[in-house]
């Protein structure tokens, strides 16, 4: 297996939350949309068939637990999540990733994508801490 280490892509505007046993997520840092990113702790793996089994369905909890999380973060910052986007692209970053977002009828890029769409806006140091806290939280749970 190949040695382990984040594309320097995906560690630009966001913030390590935690290590699951398949992957490390990583908070989004934009106040727009509720968004983890988890990341493969599989070496130059690029898709997710690229994964054993096994590692397909860890995959796959993962991002449920990932959502859960979402929308807890959500909760915290006080935009409840109406919908979950899921989106493996790594059309720009090829190290597999998957991308869990909240979505609201009311953000940014509804009903679109939410990528190219305006312009991060990072989130304040509180609601940071409070976004870190609800995440690990429900990762933890």
């Amino acid at each position: 297996m190949a040695t382990f280490s984040i594309d320097p892509r995906l560690t630009a505007g966001n913030h390590a939350v935690a290590d699951l046993e398949l992957c490390a997520v990583r908070l989004q840092d934009d106040v727009r949309f509720p968004w983890l990113v988890l990341i493969p702790r599989r070496g130059d793996r690029c898709e997710i068939d690229d994964l054993a089994p096994s590692e397909q369905g860890a995959l796959m909890a993962e991002i449920v637990r990932a959502g859960v999380a979402v929308r807890a973060v959500g909760l915290a910052l006080g935009r409840p999540v109406e919908k979950l986007n899921v989106g493996a692209l790594g059309n720009i970053t090829p190290q597999l990733h998957v991308h869990v977002v909240g979505r609201r009828q009311d953000d940014a890029a509804w009903p679109g994508p939410v990528w190219g769409v305006g312009t991060a806006r990072a989130l304040d140091p509180e609601a940071l801490q409070v976004a870190l806290a609800a995440a690990r939280q429900a990762l933890a749970g």
